[in-house]
């Protein structure tokens, strides 16, 4: 078989299964490795600027460690809104309601862009008191600072590229997202260098061999580099044309939903609807967003070599995270289709199913993740110090990576449903009635030092899980459909 043969027998579009009927796993299978891999390219885009900022300076890496977590919140803060279309798109989509799942994308991206926009001049004006409040170093700073000045100034471009992969989602095409992400996180990877360290210095240059031309294209153009700056334009730029490539695709292609022009006038009556649902799951994305912040400030009473490792665990975690959050995304669109379709059992059945395989596929990775601690810390950094507490940031977080898995199935499906509210309460009380507090008291009062923060993320982890499932069993989800029919015969 071809390597294009190949490809089309594990990708297959949207038309090519259904989420109403049928089997369970394989259109979840089909549905989620999109998401797996467009997650993969994203945390591949933060590992590129972790890595070549590695190189820079630690202090460069610090800061990044400060910058990501106000990044997450920014997103978190304005994501109800694309989580809320997601839904609503899905619903439609199973109710057979084409017209109706196209006004509710376009309002979406309407009102997205308008939110991004506040949220970028407020990140803008708040981000030098903000990352003080976190407890930067005067050396990391100025760095931070400047990284996220860029960020924010370029956040509507970035958040309209995640409300176009979640809207292409709930209809149910995750291929499409895919490609297009590839296509800017290559385009970062080949800038992100250039842009940090110029023709001057620039490893990249010095690993190929091009010492030479590196030479001539410093006289032509006396370009020493942007530093952590340049890292932070690399992302705003290759993101602003993965927009652009977006738009085009819903307004103009037959592929996934469409949105059109003459929906977009705000309809505020619509957007009641939008942050009835939005507003729950941008508490989720914000609270998770505050614990980050709010551990960091723990993270931060430790010298900066503490600060660096966290940063690259939490980026190493990230990857091993990617599954738990592409099944949770497919677990979402699957509920809120079948719900839309009266098929409540159906809906129920994908949960868990993929809180199974989760548990099961994670679980192997934790291990894989224990045994290569320190190697796969010295990736990122040739800090001997920084390896050791990175490498323990691993021991104790790795075992743990299945709960994520299990709870993460769990919530989506709460989302999915219209229940976000639910999916919120679950999350505040992992991260910031759990987690946080067990950090804080473990590293400052139990004598544990840093290691007491990374067995906050083994409790959390598992009471995650169980909290999760037991609320599920409770089954009040299945009283959130936002387009209610007569149940269907499941």
């Amino acid at each position: 078989m071809s390597l294009r043969g190949r490809l089309n027998s594990v990708f297959k579009s949207r038309d090519e299964f259904d989420l109403t009927s049928g089997d369970i796993a394989r259109p979840l299978f089909y549905l989620s490795l999109p998401i797996v891999v467009t997650n993969l390219l994203q945390t591949a885009y933060n590992l590129a600027d972790t890595f070549w900022l590695g190189q820079f300076s630690t202090n460069a890496l610090a800061a990044i460690s400060f910058a990501f977590p106000m990044v997450f919140l920014l997103i978190a803060l304005g994501m109800g809104l694309s989580v809320a279309g997601s839904v609503l798109v899905a619903q439609h989509t199973g109710a057979e309601e084409e017209a109706k799942a196209e006004y509710a994308a376009s309002q979406t991206v309407t009102f997205s862009l308008l939110g991004s926009l506040l949220l970028g001049a407020v990140g803008y004006l708040l981000v030098g008191p903000f990352l003080s409040l976190l407890g930067a170093s005067p050396d990391v700073l100025p760095l931070a600072t400047n990284y996220m000045q860029i960020i924010s100034l370029g956040l509507p471009f970035m958040f309209g590229f995640f409300v176009f992969i979640a809207l292409m989602r709930g209809y149910g095409d995750t291929i499409t997202p895919m490609l297009v992400m590839f296509g800017s996180v290559v385009l970062n990877i080949a800038i992100d260098p250039v842009l940090i360290f110029g023709f001057d210095g620039n490893p990249l240059f010095t690993m190929l061999g091009l010492g030479g031309l590196q030479s001539q294209l410093f006289a032509a153009t006396g370009y020493a580099g942007s530093g952590i700056g340049g890292a932070a334009i690399a992302t705003v730029f290759s993101r602003s044309l993965a927009l652009v490539v977006g738009l085009y695709i819903m307004f103009g292609s037959t592929r996934g939903v469409q949105i059109r022009l003459s929906q977009m006038r705000p309809d505020f009556e619509f957007l009641r609807r939008l942050l009835a649902i939005g507003i729950p799951a941008s508490i989720e994305g914000t609270g998770r967003a505050l614990s980050v912040n709010l551990l960091l400030i723990v993270v931060g009473m430790f010298p900066t070599t503490v600060v660096a490792a966290y940063g690259i665990g939490v980026r190493v975690f990230s990857v091993i995270f990617l599954p738990a959050i592409a099944v949770a995304r497919g677990v979402e669109t699957m509920t809120g289709q079948n719900i839309g379709a009266g098929k409540e059992a159906r809906a129920e059945k994908a949960a868990n199913v993929a809180a199974v395989a989760m548990f099961v596929i994670l679980s192997l990775a934790g291990v894989l993740a224990y045994v290569g601690a320190n190697p796969i810390i010295a990736v990122f950094t040739d800090d001997p110090e920084v390896i050791r507490v990175g490498a323990d940031f691993l021991y104790w977080v790795a075992p743990t990576f299945g709960f994520i898995g299990i709870m993460r199935s769990y919530t989506g499906s709460f989302r999915g449903a219209g229940e976000t509210l639910t999916s919120a309460a679950i999350s505040v009380l992992m991260l910031a009635v759990i987690r946080l507090p067990f950090a804080y008291f473990a590293s400052q009062s139990w004598g544990y030092g840093s290691t007491g923060i990374w067995m906050a993320f083994t409790v959390s982890n598992v009471a995650g899980a169980a909290i999760a499932y037991l609320w599920y069993r409770r089954g009040t989800w299945r009283e959130g459909s936002l387009t209610r029919r007569a149940p269907a015969d499941d």
